[in-house]
């Protein structure tokens, strides 16, 4: 367009009007922006699909080695939307350590579903001791520094060791016993199905099993 208002200076009156009309100028500035912002979105909805894929492994119903960081990470990029500052809840800081794991011989999505059940109590616990502290139902609750600390690390010679730690809303000594019950939640009415570490623990049991 430059190239053209120098080739040709004076326009007619009818291609100034409609210059103004559309505001054209601010069109030059902000197509290659706009032309940016859907090439980043265009790649992440591609990370998004794949991490889905990644996730559910809908493909591969049989044990076989899988990089358990590659199944972390696809959960995480799922569970991103629930990491980021929103209202009423806020930004929650994502430290990882992983350490130098082998591949584990395993069911890839059951395993997958695993992350999902404990990365998503460890998000939902945080927004619980936001939101009591906010309410004024509990002064000690304040949290300045949302956290969720992701470690791994191999332990003896055949076993892995996946840490999912956060700072939020702590489980009551009392009920510790019982959160792997049926139906059993701390969570409001509503709020929890009390199955999803129910669900988690018996595919840890079961996999386990069948490594052996």
């Amino acid at each position: 367009m430059a190239l053209y208002q120098q080739a040709c200076p004076n326009l007619s009156s009818h291609i100034l009007k409609l210059v103004k009309e559309i505001d054209f100028n601010f069109i030059v500035e902000d197509l290659p922006k706009m032309l940016s912002s859907m090439t980043i979105g265009t790649e992440r909805i591609c990370q998004i699909v794949l991490s889905l894929r990644n996730f559910s492994r809908l493909d591969e119903a049989e044990m076989k080695p899988v990089n358990i960081h590659e199944g972390i990470d696809s959960t995480l990029l799922i569970l991103q939307h629930r990491l980021k500052e929103i209202p009423d809840s806020p930004k929650i800081e994502l430290i990882k350590e992983y350490g130098k794991l082998p591949l584990v011989h395993c069911y890839p999505g059951q395993l997958n579903q695993v992350f999902m059940n404990v990365l998503t109590n460890a998000i939902d616990a945080i927004n619980e001791r936001v939101n009591r502290w906010t309410n004024g139902e509990n002064s000690q609750s304040k949290i300045s520094n949302p956290q969720i600390h992701i470690r791994t690390e191999v332990i003896n010679y055949n076993r892995i060791l996946i840490c999912i730690a956060d700072n939020g809303q702590r489980i009551p000594k009392d009920f510790i016993g019982r959160v792997f019950y049926p139906f059993f939640t701390t969570k409001p009415v509503g709020k929890g199905t009390g199955l999803g570490l129910l669900i988690s623990y018996q595919i840890i049991f079961i996999q386990a099993q069948g490594c052996f």
